[in-house]
């Protein structure tokens, strides 16, 4: 279950308190980033995941797909399923059959993918790096890198695609070698939503396991 939380793991990295002197032209594009995630009514897209240690010889590759709609979002990662509707998460364990829910406090709202377009704000310094092509895309590239130097993350790299300020990609470096690269594929605006997006449905799971954590 813990490789499916890679995204919330990378949220909780950027939501560290405090204030700084930031590069005014990385300011203004990841603001414009920003904006145009939270002026949508919800958002969809595929990603695709890869976690990488070269010292270690480690590399994992994995695939998933997030909705998300203000705080409430829905991801669909590795067998499983990490719902929240902005107060409760239901997490599935497709193979087990098996649903956990729990409360969806506030601290926590903080830390998800909900938030990941706001989390700049927080506890990072932003600075402009280039502008290069990646995938026969110009991107601007972008680098945050922690306040708080006992962080276990060194640096956040952003890809923000110049023609319509959506991210492409970001890798997350931290201090034990591993390198997490999330690469954004198929952005959907304004996906189609249903009561069950933002809530598991028992009666769509026969027999499934209720381990109720509240």
């Amino acid at each position: 279950m813990t490789k499916s939380f890679s995204l919330l793991a990378l949220a909780a990295t950027l939501a560290l308190p405090a204030a700084a002197q930031q590069d005014p032209k990385a300011g203004k594009i990841l603001d414009a980033m920003s904006a145009k995630y939270q002026a949508l009514n919800a958002f969809g897209a595929n990603f695709t995941q890869t976690l990488e240690n070269p010292s270690a010889k480690v590399k994992q590759n994995m695939s998933g797909d997030i909705v998300v709609s203000g705080k409430k979002f829905h991801l669909k990662m590795n067998g499983q399923e990490v719902i929240n509707d902005g107060k409760t998460t239901w997490t599935y364990l497709k193979n087990e059959n098996e649903v956990n829910i729990a409360d969806a406090d506030a601290d926590s709202q903080d830390m998800s993918p909900s938030q990941i377009y706001t989390m700049y704000k927080k506890g990072y310094k932003y600075a402009y790096v280039q502008q290069a092509q990646d995938g026969g895309e110009a991107v601007d590239v972008i680098e945050l890198t922690p306040e708080n130097r006992t962080n276990e993350v060194i640096k956040v790299r952003l890809k923000v695609r110049k023609k319509d300020q959506t991210v492409k990609s970001w890798q997350m470096f931290k201090k034990n070698g591993n390198q997490y690269t999330f690469n954004i594929k198929n952005f959907r605006p304004n996906p189609p939503l249903t009561p069950s997006t933002f809530a598991f449905d028992k009666a769509e799971h026969k027999g499934v396991k209720v381990v109720d954590l509240r």
